[in-house]
């Protein structure tokens, strides 16, 4: 039987993909890529061509092979793929650390530096070699044999742990559901959620309405539902997912898991000659020390968290003397907040749903980037997915397809909660055997949401803030899709600092709140109508409701994931929620229960890539917000200014500096008040 994932294919072959396929696909890539890489060191004395450019492809036909398994766990996750995906998580690990500890091909790329080539090499080019000597020193190709025999150790556990931590979040929301029989507790609560949770009872075969711990099921309840034992109940199940609190205490509790990881992390940092795993963190960003990256966040901090507590006041008080709430808790601010926009704006997000289809919202997001960077996006009909959901589409500029993407927008079972983009083909240069001249292999764009799909005969209706979420994905999916580097290792999004790896995403949403754009993003489901001026106007009003307490709320994240990672001490007992609280107490305005548990959670840093970097929002946020202000001055679709920023920023990659990024567009360097003044924190 032939293996699918063994085969060539242009885009991955979802229909045939099968569990069973996965681990010896893998072992064969693995040991014919060990092969090949023995076979070029033997050759002796190479070239950029024939080193670096031969292990791209042993790179991308691993890539092409693991990329769909992956993204599958993550979006139809089943018992088998989880098995088969796990299995390869520690094998694809060694290899890499295998690589990077191999110290004849970093021999190698030293020669290259060293000789008369790298000076004719292009910048894409020379940054491959630069980063790819850096790397090798941060896999520890210096260590002794018996040091870098521990280091691949723990590098494969790590990968193990990270997969464990996110498999115990998806399991923990899958197991929680709360059914009613009636809609008489559920007062409050919008039709398109008690639709959902009424489709949902159906699909499970039970009567009335069951809602979940899936965002779309969680977020209404929160909002809207007048019925506060409920909102307390779903809030605890939420906020203490996989931990040792809550309805499911202990059953999938991440507390080793993350104990197990932190320790390993600063083990693995201080065989690399770091102190701590910040410092290690910080050697591959944008930020020069750690101290900078708390400076900059205690900086913001300080010029938000008084307004954060004017704004939470003013919260208290009006709960207090609208609806006789003496004292508010976390399962209640989220719903007076709404009620105290609704009062002075006069407008909520189910009011603004019905404006934003999702096929209309697509629409308008397309026609955005058009008139900016003069692409058009059109759907791909060839193309196989992994559910009846998913959308393709093309990127096409002068009429020629330059990337590709799929968009799998809406929440099911079986699928990791949240948003993100990932890679699922990279642009590089492509020389088959015989060959002359070079082809090039088009980047393609995994974007994946947790929206509400169709619910009845409604099309599927988005809030803004979901309009706002899919623009963010969008835009790292164009930073990915629109690079015109062709060296694998920094093209589109490899090898972009992580701290600025958010700006084209963040600077994407800027979209989303101009009178112009919304002009063709909105239109009502029904009859076509754009947002009417009036409710343009309110949400407009209402762009900066509560930003200050939305400002400490990421500070606090990213200070409790920095100073975890800063000063992690496995022998201080309960460290993890001792750091978390001693933030809370200088930061945080709306006081967490007891029994919360949110770092049980917090894909980003112990499932994702984002361990002691979560301070990267905050830091591409004030470049996002910077680069903006040249369309605020320029105007919003000023064509030329969008081409200046997809030459300086997008078609870049990881290829140039991202101070030098930033400076080449703005002609300066980034100004922190930007972002203080987008989020009207200061005048």
């Amino acid at each position: 039987m032939k293996n699918p994932l063994l085969e060539q294919h242009e885009l991955p072959p979802f229909d045939v993909i099968k569990p069973e396929h996965i681990v010896p696909a893998i072992d064969q890539i693995l040991a014919d890529n060990r092969e090949a890489v023995s076979r070029l060191l033997s050759a002796g004395a190479m070239g950029y061509e024939d080193l670096v450019v031969e292990l791209e492809a042993l790179d991308d036909a691993l890539n092409q092979a693991f990329s769909p398994v992956s993204h599958m766990n993550s979006v139809v996750n089943s018992a088998e793929l989880r098995d088969a995906y796990n299995a390869c998580l520690p094998k694809i690990s060694e290899y890499a650390t295998e690589m990077g500890q191999n110290p004849r091909l970093y021999a190698a790329y030293q020669a290259i530096q060293a000789s008369e080539e790298f000076g004719k090499l292009d910048q894409a080019q020379r940054m491959v070699i630069e980063q790819a000597i850096r790397d090798f020193k941060m896999s520890g190709v210096n260590l002794p044999k018996q040091e870098q025999q521990r280091f691949s150790e723990i590098s494969k556990r790590l990968s193990e742990l990270s997969s464990k931590f996110s498999d115990n979040v998806l399991d923990s929301t899958m197991a929680w559901s709360r059914q009613f029989d009636d809609s008489s507790e559920l007062r409050g609560l919008p039709e398109t959620a008690l639709e959902l949770a009424s489709q949902t009872a159906k699909q499970r075969g039970e009567k009335g309405y069951v809602f979940t711990l899936e965002f779309p099921s969680y977020l209404p309840v929160m909002t809207y539902c007048e019925n506060e034992s409920f909102r307390k109940e779903i809030y605890e199940a939420y906020v203490t997912r996989a931990s040792d609190q809550g309805p499911n205490a202990g059953e999938w509790d991440n507390t080793p898991v993350m104990q197990e990881i932190l320790l390993l992390r600063k083990e693995k940092s201080e065989l690399l000659g770091f102190s701590n795993y910040a410092e290690h963190s910080i050697a591959k960003k944008m930020a020069q020390s750690t101290d900078q990256v708390i400076t900059f966040l205690e900086d913001l901090a300080s010029k938000s968290v008084s307004v954060a507590t004017a704004q939470f006041e003013e919260l208290c008080e009006f709960a207090r003397q609208r609806y006789g709430k003496s004292e508010l808790q976390a399962w209640d601010v989220t719903f007076y907040s709404e009620k105290l926009k609704e009062q002075t704006f006069d407008i909520s997000e189910e009011a603004l749903r019905p404006y934003f289809p999702a096929s209309s919202v697509l629409d308008g997001m397309y026609e955005v980037v058009r008139r900016l960077y003069d692409i058009d996006v059109v759907p791909a009909t060839d193309v196989v997915t992994w559910h009846v959901d998913v959308q393709t589409f093309d990127i096409k500029k002068d009429g020629q397809r330059v990337a590709r993407f799929y968009l799998d927008l809406f929440a099911r079972p079986n699928k990791q909660g949240g948003a993100w983009m990932d890679e699922c083909r990279v642009r590089r240069k492509v020389k088959a055997a015989g060959e002359e001249v070079a082809s090039i292999q088009l980047p393609v764009a995994y974007l994946t949401c947790n929206f509400t799909g169709p619910v009845g005969d409604a099309p599927a209706l988005l809030t803004h803030d979901q309009v706002v979420t899919l623009f963010h994905e969008f835009g790292h999916g164009l930073h990915h899709m629109l690079t015109k580097v062709s060296a694998a290792g920094v093209s589109g999004i490899n090898g972009v600092a992580w701290d600025a790896v958010e700006l084209p995403s963040q600077f994407m949403e800027n979209w989303c709140w101009q009178r112009e754009a919304l002009g063709f993003i909105s239109g009502h489901y029904e009859s076509g109508e754009v947002l009417p001026e009036e409710m343009l106007a309110k949400m407009l009003a209402g762009k900066n409701f509560q930003s200050a307490m939305s400002m400490v709320r990421q500070l606090e994240f990213s200070l409790f994931d920095f100073r975890l990672h800063a000063e992690f001490d496995p022998t201080i007992p309960n460290q993890i929620q001792a750091v978390l609280d001693s933030v809370r107490r200088k930061l945080s305005v709306v006081p967490a229960p007891e029994f919360n548990r949110f770092q049980h959670g917090f894909g980003h840093i112990f499932g994702g890539g984002y361990a002691a970097g979560y301070y990267s929002y905050k830091w591409a946020e004030v470049l996002s917000a910077d680069a903006f202000s040249r369309f605020e001055q320029d105007g919003i679709f000023n064509r030329q200014t969008g081409e200046q920023f997809l030459v300086s920023v997008l078609e870049q990659g990881g290829s140039i500096d991202p101070m030098d990024m930033f400076v080449s567009f703005m002609g300066r360097e980034p100004r922190v008040e930007a972002l203080l003044k987008q989020d009207g924190i200061v005048a």
